[in-house]
């Protein structure tokens, strides 16, 4: 708007436009008059104001009120006005009240210097601007002005620093004729962004500012600098080194890592390699981990001498493929000579920090001048030396080197080293004392469990016992095959629920006792019961002892599968204490679950256990395990048997073949639980190897049977056990018709050795006793137990059986 045509319609006396500073501002506080007067006193010109906002021309201090009153007098009064150049004008002003040419509400706004004393003294431009540039050029933080075209326009006494550069070089320079190319796309194209949306960039660099400086950390901020137009003309870089920040992140991370992945396999040598693996790359160049070898061969190590010292290499690795700066491959042994830094670490206790050449590291390469060699052909510049010490022992020593880095280790890295080497010795303490633990409860497992199988002609069996590899150590689990009277075998398997040393030594106790009771030939449901009565009263035994230790464990559990196998009838006889049921695989290849009862886990007390009773034909393969085969890390115990089934739905395999089988797809590399698998191929005794006769309870039936005796044998072709075996008959028959009931039955059984059992309804199991001088009687065992290999009596649904085993001839050579 014309200010003439302005002025024209003020109600008033108006004002000399050519005497003050005048502006047009409508009802809506925005400019639409500016004066030359105005530009004069302001600097602004016309249109960098005309459509603004009047409001911001207004300075810090303003009594200008939001809306100005409709008076005809107007409104006056005196405020502060932003100078162009950033300072603020002490003014009178005078507000008249007017119409524009369409009658629209309008002020005539004029403005002269204050005359009078202003009650906030403002400070003189030039001392302000004095004041900005003191504060910009001596700020110790990398500050820098760049103008639309990214050149330097200004830099600070940090950037001159940072850079290693003079402020008038880099004026009008570049980012691209400083840094580094990878840093300069960031940062150009930052700024970049910022004149073009007027928002602020935050991002992080690194690298290198000039050539002899080390790699740093920055973190950048580009903000907009603007004109009092809203218009973005330059931009400001602030840049603030982090890298001190970063490293210690970076340490924290290693640490935090370290704590993570070394030590998770109670393995000593594994868990070194951890070490190793982490700390090549992020804080040495080549790593070396040695452990004392008498610590390796499971001994608790003692007082270092002096003098040469041998040490296992356990772990190693580089940042080269092969690690070609080692002299020795893991599992060698090196012998460090006394004078040498390792030494004197594993003496002391205490790392040590060296730099090639150094006093210890010359005695080192004098008296090892193979080591001396790989240290001069990879350049290594800087070495660590940390001890790995646990619980007040020193169980071996890492060296830790620099030969691709350019900058040394620092104390900061060898703190870093120390915290890492520690964590990582605990582990290895506990690593090697697991494994010395279990190492003992393997050998006690291994000399409780069979050493070899019973020979016996009821079944062919394969076995195998895998122990866990997890953190709870060994378990409990095993198995066993008895043989029994009348050629029958009883399998079994069971677990004792926990691991370590007290589950292997109730393991052996538990098995000890089946084949005490087996040897009663007591049924197999009577069996359990007499096992979980051994149990409960284990359970009370320790519980007492931890009146007195607290730390003895008192919840003993265990479970158990027994089963009977008799040839001659080819029937199977099982009960279960909490126990997976066997499997059964006919001679088809169908394989099936048993139907029989878990029952209840032996330590339980009081619940019956249940009996199964099934014919398989010969040739039929049975497989009892412990829960550790189908309990697998892939899949749970209903998968797992599942997965059983599917195996042993193949074709006739070889026993021991079959096991390997399903060790191998059944179970993870390292089990954290123990497996027993025990495999039998059933076989049967046909009739022309079984002869049996019923007897009258009659004292004449004797002779009869001792011809049948003889008639069987010679068919047999076992002529010459017919005097001894006739003998032995005779003493059995006349004690079962003298004491027993009737009926009387004779069973004559060829197997490995002559059986010969006879049986009557009388349940009173018979006794030997010494028979005196002039006694009639009572050498009728005695007898038996001289003449036969083994003998003994067992119950029978209608009775009892007395038999006796007679040795087969030797083979002629």
């Amino acid at each position: 708007m014309d200010m003439e045509s302005a002025t024209s319609h003020v109600n008033g006396r108006p004002p000399d436009p050519a005497a003050a500073a005048t502006a047009v501002v409508d009802a809506q506080g925005i400019v639409t008059g500016w004066s030359s007067g105005a530009q004069q006193f302001l600097g602004y010109r016309s249109e960098d104001v005309i459509g603004r906002a009047a409001a911001g021309l207004l300075g810090r201090n303003s009594d200008v009120p939001a809306h100005l009153p409709a008076a005809a007098g107007g409104w006056q009064g005196t405020s502060d006005l932003r100078h162009r150049d950033g300072h603020d004008v002490a003014a009178d002003l005078q507000a008249y009240a007017s119409v524009d040419h369409e009658g629209n509400a309008q002020w005539l706004v004029v403005a002269t210097r204050t005359q009078r004393p202003h009650p906030r003294p403002a400070h003189r431009p030039d001392e302000a601007e004095a004041t900005a540039e003191e504060a910009f050029t001596q700020c110790h933080l990398p500050v820098m002005i760049y103008d639309a075209e990214l050149r330097a326009l200004r830099g600070s006494a940090g950037a001159v620093r940072a850079l290693g550069l003079p402020e008038e070089k880099m004026r009008g320079r570049r980012v691209t004729d400083v840094l580094p190319a990878h840093i300069c796309t960031r940062v150009e194209e930052g700024m970049r962004r910022v004149f073009e949306t007027g928002d602020p960039e935050f991002f992080q660099v690194h690298g290198r500012p000039h050539p002899e400086a080390r790699g740093r950390y920055w973190a950048v901020t580009v903000s907009p600098i603007r004109n009092p137009a809203g218009e973005v003309r330059h931009v400001q870089l602030v840049a603030l080194d982090i890298t001190e920040l970063r490293l210690a992140r970076e340490r924290l991370a290693l640490l935090n890592d370290v704590g993570t992945h070394v030590g998770n396999t109670l393995d000593v040598a594994q868990t070194a390699q951890e070490m190793a693996d982490i700390a090549v790359g992020r804080l040495a160049d080549f790593v070396s981990i040695d452990l004392l070898d008498s610590l390796l061969r499971g001994l608790e190590p003692g007082p270092l001498a002096e003098g040469s010292i041998a040490l296992r290499r356990v772990a190693q690795q580089s940042v080269l493929p092969g690690v070609p700066e080692s002299l020795i491959q893991p599992g060698d042994v090196d012998y460090y000579p006394a004078s040498s830094p390792p030494v004197a670490c594993l003496l002391t206790g205490r790392a040590s920090l060296h730099r090639t050449p150094d006093n210890a590291v010359e005695r080192w390469q004098k008296a090892d001048p193979e080591r001396a060699e790989k240290v001069r052909s990879f350049g290594m510049h800087s070495v660590m030396v940390v001890p790995l010490r646990a619980r007040d022992v020193t169980l071996g020593v890492a060296v830790l080197v620099r030969h691709r880095r350019r900058h040394p280790f620092d104390d900061d890295d060898l703190l870093l080293a120390e915290e890492i080497a520690a964590r990582t010795a605990v582990a290895i303490d506990n690593a090697r004392r697991f494994t010395r633990e279990r190492n003992t409860a393997l050998a006690l497992q291994q000399s409780l469990l069979p050493q070899r199988v019973a020979a016996q002609d009821a079944v062919e069996v394969a076995h195998r016992y895998l122990p866990a590899r997890s953190r709870a150590g060994l378990g409990g689990d095993w198995f066993d095959v008895i043989p029994l009277s009348g050629t029958r075998v009883a399998l079994v398997v069971g677990d004792v629920v926990g691991h370590g040393l007290r589950a292997s030594a109730t393991m052996g106790r538990l098995r000890t006792a089946v084949r005490t009771l087996a040897d009663v030939d007591l049924p197999p449901e009577e069996l359990l019961v007499h096992v979980d009565d051994l149990v409960t009263h284990l359970k009370t035994e320790e519980g007492a002892a931890s009146d007195a230790e607290p730390d003895i464990v008192t919840d003993l559990i265990a479970t158990c599968l027994y089963l009977v196998y008799d040839p001659v009838s080819r029937r199977c006889t099982a009960a279960a204490a909490g126990h997976p049921p066997p499997v059964t695989v006919t001679p088809d290849g169908r394989a099936e679950f048993v139907e029989l009862s878990a029952g209840p886990p032996l330590g339980v007390g009081g619940l019956p256990f249940e009996t199964a009773e099934w014919e398989v034909p010969e040739g039929s393969l049975l497989a009892l395990y412990t829960d550790g085969l189908v309990e697998g890390s892939g899949h749970d115990i209903g998968g797992g048997m599942a997965l059983l089934l599917q195996r042993l739905n193949q074709p006739a395999l070889s026993l021991d073949t079959l096991c390997d089988d399903l060790i191998e797809t059944m179970l993870p590399a390292r089990p954290s639980d123990d497996v027993a698998l025990l495999l039998a191929r059933t076989r049967s005794l046909g009739s022309d190897r079984v002869a049996t006769r019923d007897l009258p309870s009659d004292p004449a039936a004797v002779a009869g049977a001792r011809r049948d005796v003889s008639r069987r044998l010679t068919d047999w072709g076992l002529d010459e056990l017919t005097f001894t075996t006739e003998l032995v008959v005779s003493e059995l028959v006349t004690n079962a018709i003298r004491y027993g009931s009737p009926p009387v039955q004779l069973r004559l059984i060829r197997g490995s050795a002559l059986i010969c059992e006879v049986s009557d309804s009388s349940s009173t199991a018979p006794h030997m006793r010494r028979a005196r001088m002039f006694d009639e009687g009572g050498r009728g065992l005695m007898m038996v137990a001289q003449l036969s290999d083994r003998w003994g009596t067992r119950h029978v649904p209608a009775g009892k059986a007395i038999w006796a085993e007679v040795g087969m001839p030797d083979e002629p050579a």
